[in-house]
């Protein structure tokens, strides 16, 4: 006669149920991670090279034909040309030559915090004409300086920046969108229609949907190699582990 130990049984089960709770537990908090990754990788993608570079160039197409002033979308053109150049020559420095800060952990400024800062406001200032009340074009405006500074706390959430290169990136992006709205800020825009509104948008939200990243870092981290002669690029732990 087969003897059924219950006490074994019930262990066994009490074990096996615990170990499912813990997988499920873990499983969750994965899947949680990763649901939150991408929401941070969308919101960084607002400040990808990508989406920022035809979109600059439909807003120098929208202010030549909507702009009193053919100057504006030339100032427009240099403002965005400035902030890309700034950025690519101190990721040349550090990658090539280790020019950098291990005091501050700096190694360039953020592309995405400064292109962003330096897009973002001016779009939502040329989408802001068509709108009567000053309070509301000022609102809008305002979410053109916002969008940014999301972009920059994604970018120190996916440890791709440290805080010191996010912050310079805001403050040079900010600096320049700025200089270009005050020096614009008498500028007469016509009105948009929504069908030209839509065909404006119509690229920017493709490449939204579509999410696909730019190889810059890619190819200005071999344009450095070239430049300074070299076979390996600078690290971020070599700088801090020479500043040591």
């Amino acid at each position: 006669m087969k003897v059924i130990n219950f006490g074994y049984v019930i262990e066994r089960t009490v074990l096996s149920d615990s170990r499912l709770i813990r997988l499920t537990v873990r499983s969750a908090t994965l899947a949680k991670e990763e649901g939150s990754d991408v929401s941070w990788k969308t919101l960084t993608y607002f400040g990808d090279s990508m989406l920022l570079l035809p979109t600059a160039m439909i807003l120098a197409l929208m202010i030549w034909f909507k702009s009193s002033n053919s100057y504006t979308a030339w100032d427009w053109l240099i403002t965005f040309g400035l902030a890309g150049l700034i950025v690519s020559l101190s990721k040349i420095a550090f990658l090539g030559f280790g020019i950098g800060s291990a005091q501050f952990n700096f190694t360039g400024f953020s592309g995405h915090s400064t292109m962003s800062a330096t897009l973002w406001p001016v779009m939502f200032w040329l989408l802001s004409h068509p709108i009567a009340r000053q309070r509301w074009r000022g609102a809008m405006i305002s979410i053109g300086y916002l969008i940014p500074l999301a972009v920059g706390v994604s970018r120190l959430v996916l440890h791709y920046h440290s805080p010191s290169e996010v912050i310079a990136g805001l403050a040079l992006g900010y600096a320049l969108s700025s200089r270009f709205l005050i020096v614009q800020r008498h500028t007469r825009l016509d009105g948009f229609s929504l069908r030209q509104l839509g065909a404006a948008l119509a690229i920017p939200l493709i490449l939204i949907g579509h999410g696909r990243i730019a190889t810059t870092q890619q190819f200005l981290t071999q344009l450095s190699l070239h430049i300074a002669g070299i076979e390996h690029p600078w690290t971020r732990e070599r700088l801090l582990r020479q500043g040591n």
